[in-house]
């Protein structure tokens, strides 16, 4: 009596690195913001002006699933869904629809955000990032070394180059003072073309040289709304520090300019405007 031989295994693939599973995770949540684009909006209120979507649940859903098959054993900390494996020494920060209120009103310009920090005693340290546009389907991605942009369809990457050019300086109002008297200063509008964007994509462009600079009152550390994005500045050589020109870790606020002249134009102008006081 013979028996059937049974089928070898697959031998197993090769294992992702930290950065592809990132770039894939933000792709996932991408998809799920692309396809309700446009559509009915459910709104689950926050504040009065802070609400979230069914989108972004699904979206942090995605990029959850992507995670959890990839790095079981991380730990996770989501907009919306809170934060598990807490004791993990590496942890995935996840901003899956940063934007909300332009989605929400049909506004092309938001954001899926995803990190991967890990703990080396007191500080933590971001060891990759990728941020992705769902609508132009393009990446924007980090190693920790190189800063990178992964092109839709095509896959292919290239390198991110920041640039004071467009002269344009993008500043998040919703965040403190002294920011909002920045979009309005006489003196940086003589200089700089002014912006204001509901999103913390603005400060993934200013890595891509699209924009000269960005500048929120908030701040860095354990944020899912801006660690990816100041990694991504970081790696593409821009220059970023807090709104007293110190370390952006610890610090207040976060300036993220092209270069030395426009971080140098934009502090002093926050000088002259907000002072030394902490914000509000």
């Amino acid at each position: 009596m013979t028996h059937p031989t049974a089928a070898p295994r697959p031998a197993p693939g090769p294992r992702p690195t930290d950065v592809e599973v990132a770039i894939s995770a933000a792709l996932a949540g991408a998809t799920e913001v692309a396809a309700a684009f446009g559509r009915p909006v459910t709104r689950h209120a926050k504040s009065a002006l802070d609400f979230a979507t069914d989108t972004d649940v699904a979206a942090e859903r995605a990029v959850r699933e992507v995670l959890a098959a990839a790095r079981p054993d991380d730990g996770v900390v989501g907009e919306e869904l809170g934060t598990s494996g807490g004791d993990a020494a590496r942890r995935w920060y996840v901003d899956p629809l940063c934007g909300t209120l332009n989605f929400a009103a049909g506004v092309p310009s938001f954001g899926v955000n995803v990190a991967l920090a890990e703990q080396r005693g007191a500080t933590e340290h971001v060891l990759v990032a990728a941020v992705a546009d769902p609508l132009t389907g393009e990446v924007l991605w980090t190693d920790g070394a190189r800063a990178r942009r992964r092109a839709p369809g095509t896959g292919a990457d290239t390198d991110l180059s920041p640039s004071p050019v467009t002269r344009l300086v993008n500043v998040d109002v919703d965040n403190g003072d002294p920011t909002p008297a920045l979009v309005a200063d006489p003196a940086l509008r003589a200089a700089f073309g002014m912006r204001v964007a509901s999103t913390s994509l603005a400060l993934a462009w200013v890595a891509a040289g699209r924009q000269a600079a960005y500048v929120t009152g908030a701040g860095v550390d354990g944020s899912v709304h801006f660690l990816p994005g100041v990694a991504l500045c970081e790696a593409a050589g821009c220059v970023v520090t807090d709104l007293d020109g110190g370390p952006v870790r610890g610090g207040r606020g976060i300036v993220a300019a092209a270069d030395a002249d426009t971080s140098a134009a934009v502090l002093a102008r926050i000088r002259a405007l907000g002072g030394t006081a902490p914000l509000s």
